[in-house]
């Protein structure tokens, strides 16, 4: 469906025509009209499916309806919430490129930043606010920000979002929100969690699903290296050296630690890199994902909570050097590459103890994944999993130490 079909605007549609979109992605073409409705609505829909869009554009359409001509904000209208820093700053730069034939001002809070310029632009005034849950209360806490007039509500990746532990913190932003009029709920899955949360967020809402969580996208071609887990980076090494070569690529990896080793690695051995995960300042996780989009880098290497939602255009690759436990995760991990009709890869380092999950995964999308045969380290198809056993103390039961002997006080 093109966007002229829907009933939007002349200004918002010269804003959409302005990203150099025509035709709405079928989540799209779901959850724009419930919204222009004024439904609650609960749409699941895997990464780069469109999502931001989907409410963006049908809230800037009500909203630029009621504030007409007015320059200067007189409330805050809409609040989005978003797990993490940069997928709130990627959600405000979305609605501002949406909203640049408008008068509609949006803005962004997050923690890991300064207070100061945040405060300066809440006492500007917005209509739209996109923020983190915990610096959106020490906002509110401060005298910041006023959620009485807030009559939209979002909540963006709400499985990401309980994952992380927001659960405690957006049940109060609900409960200081008291003037709702409206309702939304994007998630990548609906789990258990997540139903239960949208019972007591959402009134009769409209349950939108677009394509099974449980397929890959089929631009995405999929390879799987059966390697012993002590030689993953060799494997890393050769690959980049003969496989993606300048391309780009995003590296997962289960943890922090993980992706600072795979980092060093990579950088130690010539290649642009730079990493992505929780423990790293707000300035730098900003400049390396700048410096990935502007081809500085042509590598990032990450952990599932720092790249979640994050939008890179044309990736190239990506490679679970990890394969996640979850079957779901390694769908929303390929799913960064093979987007908007573009052919990607996904590559699968699978050591011995690793040989379930990939079943999980495979029985979970219904096909396998193709054995690469052409990998300089391959695992003996014998191989068993590694059991690292505790080991016990070499001492005797009950065995004391010279000190402690040395130092009984006798009561006699």
């Amino acid at each position: 469906m093109l966007f002229t079909e829907l009933p939007l605007s002349q200004p918002i549609l010269d804003g959409i025509a302005e990203q150099g979109h025509t035709t709405a992605t079928p989540v799209q073409v779901k959850v724009i009209p419930e919204i222009l409705r004024r439904n609650d609505v609960l749409a699941s829909a895997q990464t780069g499916t469109g999502k931001t869009g989907a409410f963006a554009i049908p809230l800037l359409q009500l909203l630029n309806k009621k504030i007409g001509d007015e320059t200067k904000p007189k409330e805050l209208s809409v609040l989005i919430i978003s797990p993490t820093r940069e997928l709130a700053v990627q959600i405000d730069q979305n609605i501002k490129d949406y909203a640049k034939f408008t008068n509609i001002k949006s803005g962004v809070v997050f923690g890991g930043a300064s207070m100061q310029p945040q405060i300066n632009l809440l006492k500007n005034g917005l209509h739209i606010l996109v923020a983190t849950p915990g610096r959106l209360l020490d906002l509110r806490k401060q005298g910041y920000v006023n959620l009485d007039e807030i009559s939209v509500l979002v909540l963006d990746e709400a499985d990401l979002m309980l994952d992380m532990g927001f659960i405690d913190e957006v049940q109060k932003i609900i409960r200081l929100s008291p003037n709702l009029e409206q309702r939304l709920m994007f998630s990548a899955t609906i789990p258990p969690k997540v139903q239960d949360l949208a019972k007591t967020l959402l009134q009769n809402p409209e349950r939108i699903e677009v394509s099974a969580n449980s397929s890959a996208a089929k631009e995405v071609v999929q390879n799987l290296y059966l390697v012993p887990k002590p030689d993953k980076i060799e494997l890393l090494l050769f690959v980049m050296r003969n496989v993606i070569r300048e391309r780009s690529v995003l590296i997962f990896r289960r943890t922090k630690f993980g992706v600072e080793k795979a980092l060093e690695s990579l950088t130690r051995n010539g290649f642009k890199a730079d990493a992505l995960h929780g423990d790293k300042a707000q300035s730098d996780r900003t400049t390396a994902l700048n410096r990935f989009k502007n081809k500085e880098v042509n590598i990032l290497v990450a952990t599932d909570l720092a790249a979640r939602g994050l939008d890179i255009d044309l990736l190239d690759f990506v490679i679970n050097f990890d394969i996640p436990s979850q079957p779901e995760t390694y769908v929303h991990r390929i799913g960064r590459t093979g987007r908007a009709g573009n052919v990607g890869a996904s590559l699968s380092f699978c050591s011995a103890d690793e040989k379930t999950y990939v079943k999980f995964i495979e029985t979970l999308m219904g096909e396998k994944i193709p054995v690469e045969e052409n990998n300089p380290y391959p695992l003996d198809k014998d191989a068993k999993p590694v059991v690292h056993k505790k080991k016990g103390s070499k001492h005797k039961p009950g065995r004391k130490g010279s000190g402690s002997k040395a130092n009984k006080k006798r009561w006699y």
